[in-house]
């Protein structure tokens, strides 16, 4: 069956943000590698090529819903296809077009509406705090230069000297010069804000990009219907919202991970070389945006590998294997390259995790000739008959002892590493401003499905849980739905493995950006897969159990996220700090170069002064204190000033740069920040001060 136009609408909609996002990175890296980032040549290149993978991945494009598929076995229909036959000026094919019209109008209109909320609502995290504002600082720098590495211009302070720090927060420090700490995906896309002079707007638009790319693989799988629930259900969420509204990688990620799904049941409903290779380019560039996209993209390497077994009995889908696994290759190993040519001292610090996801990829890779090679012998396998009950029920305690977690465990950690002290240092100070006891070694890593559980509710949960137990009952039983193999087994194993190890500093929001790439869009997923089959359930009691059972299911799956998200959904975070920023930067000589001698000042804006202000910046080292040595101070200042250059100390109070020239305050400001909550959902924000004083030497 073939779907009528507005469900082709949603279908193509759906893909052609992942599709524009992997043209745009595959023809940006190339230039930001020859430091020929610019905005002409960007355009030039990137356009045609988002343009050309859109064409590619929507060309034909037809059965794309879970009841528009001509493949057998997939799930029945679920309200997704309007006869094509239908008689001229007949009624019902108005009523019928109207019905497919209005879920496509709505998650469009609920995407927009997402974007433009956001927009209005943005933050403006400029000075370096958290890793935000290291994204910002990145993306500022490569728009306006086009290149990398950052030049640390140790010539601007008389040359290089072991009391002379280039490096600050999100930025490393490699053979006179400054590296920035992360994957140069998200940066290149945030690059377009600035080249277009709305430099915190970006985010927002990705953000209401997510969601129709999550509303499309919704559809396909569940039914169009149900792809306005989940597009609500999913923008309304906080961790959503937090990550729509500045410059974090985990929405860019979502795009192509979600929007790789999308291709790969529209590869299935029609198996062609072309559209498996789609998917699995789409699926490995996650990797050039986050460094965890190695593990999220496992389960598509393994399923490539089932599709080229499957080739060997003859089954259509087989045609797929091969190109998939070529695409996802490529796709990682661009992401790879980018990492070892443009971030290696972040490789390098992410190597105890990054080498042995290495090497389960190489494992699976063998595993796949292997699997391929005795494909005949496997096929001879049967499960025994209680397997599948037993794969259900697996599910179903593995989801309960997620959840009873922490009244069987306290996860801790000794610091081993200056990194690990940092984290402890900061749960202390979050631990005290909340009124806890203190304990820094916690990790609250045991709350992890609970806080799924603040953001998306207990009934979404409940649902999503009840479904996945269903979908492995029936993939254990008779292998179908093939359609939801991939879709499941990328949602679970990232689940399962992120919420075991979040790996992130544990106070909310923050940590709830961890959930946010797979987790949160996953479990509103199979919760939208749940809702369908209630309703069929309902649907079989009569018209008033069908209606307000239905009803009754979408409300307990909407209201709570809308709840939780109440407290800081209208309360936009760190703004004013571009202004701020920009009077800053008026204020120091053209001529400075400047000396950052206290610790927090020389954190939050050593990158700041030198990529926002265009001025030579270093940080003057320490000893056992906040504030540099005094003498080294001042041998730093006559250094500079034999460099021919005006020297320049900032610092974050006035007494701290008073002995070193005429004190004046060039950044005051005070705005709100993001709650820091552990043990319950954040529900306000708290107050943000910042001051930089200056003085010309």
């Amino acid at each position: 069956m073939e779907l009528d136009r507005p469900g082709r609408v949603l279908a193509a909609l759906s893909v052609l943000p992942a599709l524009a996002v992997a043209g745009w990175l595959l023809a940006g890296l190339p230039l930001l590698l020859l430091g020929r980032f610019e905005p002409v040549l960007a355009a030039l290149l990137g356009v045609p090529a988002a343009a050309l993978l859109c064409w590619a991945g929507t060309r034909g494009l037809g059965a794309a819903t879970a009841g528009g598929t001509t493949q057998k076995g997939v799930e029945n229909a679920t309200e997704t296809v309007v006869s094509p036959v239908m008689g001229r000026g007949e009624l019902r094919s108005f009523w019928g077009v109207l019905a497919w019209a209005w879920p496509v109008a709505g998650v469009v209109v609920v995407a927009v509406a997402s974007g433009v909320f956001n927009a209005v609502m943005h933050s403006e995290q400029v000075a370096v705090r958290r890793d935000p504002a290291t994204y910002a600082q990145y993306a500022a720098w490569i728009a306006g230069h086009g290149s990398l590495p950052v030049p640390a211009q140790a010539e601007a302070f008389g040359g290089a000297d072991p009391k002379l720090m280039f490096e600050s927060v999100g930025f490393y420090a490699v053979d006179g010069a400054v590296v920035p700490q992360f994957m140069p995906g998200p940066p290149m896309l945030f690059a377009i804000g600035n080249w277009l002079g709305a430099p915190f707007v970006m985010p927002a638009v990705l953000g209401a990009l997510a969601v129709l790319t999550l509303a499309g693989v919704v559809a396909r799988l569940t039914g169009t219907r149900w792809a306005v629930v989940a597009a609500v259900a999913f923008a309304v969420s906080l961790p959503v919202l937090y990550t729509s509204r500045t410059t974090f990688s985990e929405i860019p990620s979502l795009i192509l991970l979600f929007g790789g799904l999308a291709l790969a049941c529209d590869a299935l409903a029609r198996p062609a070389w072309g559209r498996g290779l789609l998917a699995g380019l789409v699926a490995g560039l996650a990797v050039l945006v986050r460094v965890d996209g190695l593990r999220d993209v496992l389960p598509v390497l393994a399923f490539a590998g089932l599709l080229l077994a499957m080739r060997r009995f003859g089954r259509p889908q087989g045609v797929l294997g091969l190109p998939m696994l070529a695409g996802l290759v490529a796709g990682g190993g661009i992401g790879m390259l980018a990492a070892y040519l443009l971030a290696r001292p972040y490789l390098t610090y992410l190597s105890g995790s990054v080498r042995p996801l290495l090497l389960i990829c190489a494992a699976v890779l063998v595993l796949i000739l292997a699997g391929t090679a005795a494909a005949p012998a496997l096929a001879r396998i049967r499960l025994p008959g209680w397997a599948p009950a037993a794969g259900a029920g697996l599910v179903v305690l593995l989801m309960a002892a997620l959840y009873a977690r922490p009244w069987l465990q306290t996860v801790t950690r000794v610091p081993a590493n200056p990194d690990d002290r940092r984290t402890y240092e900061m749960i202390v100070q979050i631990q005290r401003a909340n009124g806890m006891p203190v304990d820094g070694h916690r990790l609250y890593f045991e709350d992890s499905l609970h806080w799924v559980v603040w953001y998306v509710g207990a009934p979404t949960v409940v649902l999503a849980t009840l479904a996945a137990a269903l979908l492995v009952r029936r993939l254990l039983r008779d292998g179908t739905p093939l359609v939801w193999l991939l879709p499941l087994a990328v949602v679970g194993w990232t689940t399962v493995t992120t919420l075991l190890r979040p790996e992130i500093t544990p106070d909310h929001p923050w940590a709830a950006r961890r959930l946010v790439p797979i987790v949160i869009p996953g479990m509103i997923l199979l919760a939208a897969y749940a809702l369908s089959r209630l309703r069929n359930l309902f649907e079989r009691h009569g018209p008033r159990v069908h209606r307000w059972g239905t009803a009754l299911a979408v409300v307990l799956v909407l209201v709570p996220p809308a709840v939780t998200s109440i407290g800081t959904a209208f309360t936009p975070v760190e703004r004013g700090e571009a202004a701020a920023v920009e009077a800053m930067c008026a204020r120091i000589p053209a001529d400075a170069s400047v000396l950052l001698v206290e610790r927090v000042t020389g954190e939050r804006f050593t990158q700041v002064v030198r990529g926002m202000c265009g001025r030579p910046a270093a940080r003057v080292a320490r000893t056992d204190s906040d504030l540099a040595p005094d003498a080294e101070i001042r041998r730093q200042i006559e250094r500079v000033r034999a460099a021919g250059r005006v020297p320049v100390v900032l610092g974050a109070e006035e007494a701290q740069v008073a002995l070193y020239g005429p004190p004046s305050r060039i950044l005051a400001l005070v705005t709100r920040q993001d709650e820091r909550s552990l043990l319950d959902a954040p529900n306000g924000t708290w107050t943000l001060e910042m001051e930089v004083w200056m003085a010309v030497a």
